[in-house]
């Protein structure tokens, strides 16, 4: 096997270092450009930001080499690739656009921005990382169908937990072994389904002098504790692995890395799963509030079953976790870089000429759900906000109560009111088919429900239509 890093040298040295072009100067933005430079057979050609200046404290901040950006903000991007420096723009669609850019990262988290650059990348044949795993739960299916016709790769990022489950169920599938349960850790209790971005530092024990250093937004972060963020990182990876959620929601069980194989199996063999073959994120606290022992909250996981009495003899042998029986082991990785381990996905694109992970179906969504009672004619405030969470459910069944998705839920005003916990659906809301992440939207339910129909039918009729 030829090493990535091998292959980044050899460009180097040939003088095609690949040209990168980041949308986005957030937190996973800034953990990207703290590293890129150290990359060799690597150069960050642009950085597209609505807000100059931002993109500017991000360099600064991370240590980004002085002389290797434009501090002026005069440059082209086109002039930056040229003359070997990073250009600062504010103008997305023109780095997208850029002569000689090979890979856009697309870093907004918004889900309408994501949807927008997927599309132009498929115009002017640029491959995409989606970051931005709000746009890829909303639309990701028709969105890679889209990459794939254009001739671009539509990928996860490396470092960020989808794809470094992914790469755990192909590692399985590869082996030869059937996959029982895919996740991740995170820290969650059920009171954080109502959490709002008044309440998130409280219950993170972030310092001020944490919160000061620029890199935390309330409302991102209150969308890792409220439950959305894990839900919409389920729904990506059922969508890349073809694994079917659970069909009421995550569970987040409290559970250590030693327990998953006995806590994230079969009900029939003492588990909680309803179903094999399925995704679920655990906690790193107790449902009173203490911490687990030995959690995984910044890791990945997989669990496998030996599908013989030899396979589960190997497991023992070569010490693998596994259940009280020996049947159901664990693998996992306890703990995941993001940004700073980005870099994977522009070499093993540009390199191997493969995402590292990609949606593949449509098995997965996400849809929003009440935190309060709600009433007719309030405005929703998105993701992570004071109004909804995001409840994973099976695609078919989202699909089946028209549920709205989380990646929409955002200025739109309300027709009815909602109880506390219950999901949103179209019917509920006003929205215009004009706005270009709603049609996309509805473009790819009207081309899934087919499909699912068309696979009913066949599964109805044991093949016969």
């Amino acid at each position: 096997m030829t090493s990535l890093s091998t292959k980044l040298a050899e460009r180097e040295a040939a003088g095609r270092p690949i040209q990168v072009g980041l949308i986005g100067a957030g937190k996973f933005g800034s953990m990207f450009i703290s590293q890129c430079h150290r990359t060799p057979g690597m150069r960050l050609a642009g950085i597209a930001d609505l807000s100059a200046d931002r993109a500017k404290a991000a360099l600064k901040r991370t240590g980004f080499p002085k002389d290797a950006y434009d501090t002026t903000g005069s440059m082209s991007v086109e002039e930056g690739i040229r003359a070997g420096k990073t250009a600062i723009t504010t103008d997305s669609a023109a780095l997208i656009a850029t002569p000689g850019i090979d890979v856009i990262l697309e870093v907004t988290g918004s889900p309408a921005a994501g949807i927008r650059h997927t599309l132009l990348c498929c115009e002017h044949k640029k491959h995409i990382v989606m970051i931005n795993v709000e746009a890829d739960v909303l639309a990701g299916p028709l969105l890679a169908r889209k990459a794939r016709e254009a001739d671009i790769i539509y990928s996860m990022a490396y470092g960020d937990q989808p794809a470094l489950i992914a790469e755990l169920v192909d590692w399985a599938r590869t082996a030869g072994f059937d996959v029982v349960c895919a996740g991740k850790g995170t820290k969650h209790l059920p009171a954080y389904h109502a959490s709002t971005p008044d309440t998130v530092w409280d219950y993170y024990g972030f310092t001020k002098e944490q919160l000061a250093s620029g890199d935390f937004n309330p409302q991102m972060f209150n969308s890792f504790l409220d439950g959305t963020k894990s839900a919409l990182e389920m729904a990506a990876v059922a969508n890349a692995c073809d694994l079917t959620p659970p069909d009421d929601g995550l569970l987040f069980p409290p559970c250590g890395r030693h327990d998953l194989p006995g806590t994230l199996r079969p009900k029939a063999d003492g588990g909680l799963l309803d179903k094999k073959g399925t995704v679920e994120v655990v906690s790193c606290l107790e449902v009173d509030g203490r911490p687990v022992h030995n959690d995984l909250r910044w890791g990945v996981y997989v669990i496998i079953e030996a599908p013989g009495e030899y396979q589960k003899d190997c497991f023992k042998q070569y010490g693998l976790e596994t259940d009280s029986t020996g049947k159901y082991a664990a693998q996992y990785k306890p703990f995941h870089l993001i940004g700073l381990e980005l870099g994977v996905s522009i070499a093993n694109i540009m390199c191997r000429g493969e995402p590292t992970g990609q949606t593949r179906t449509w098995a997965g969504d996400v849809v929003a759900t009440a935190k309060r009672d709600l009433k007719a004619g309030e405005k929703l405030d998105g993701e992570g906000g004071f109004m909804v969470y995001g409840k994973l459910l099976p695609a078919e069944a989202s699909m089946k109560i028209e549920g709205l998705p989380i990646g929409l839920a955002h200025g739109l005003v309300l027709k009815a009111d909602k109880k506390q916990g219950q999901g949103l659906s179209w019917k509920d809301v006003e929205y215009s088919e004009k706005n270009q992440a709603v049609a996309v939207r509805r473009e790819m339910e009207a081309a899934f429900t087919k499909e699912f129909a068309a696979k009913k039918g066949v599964n109805g009729t044991n093949g016969v239509h």
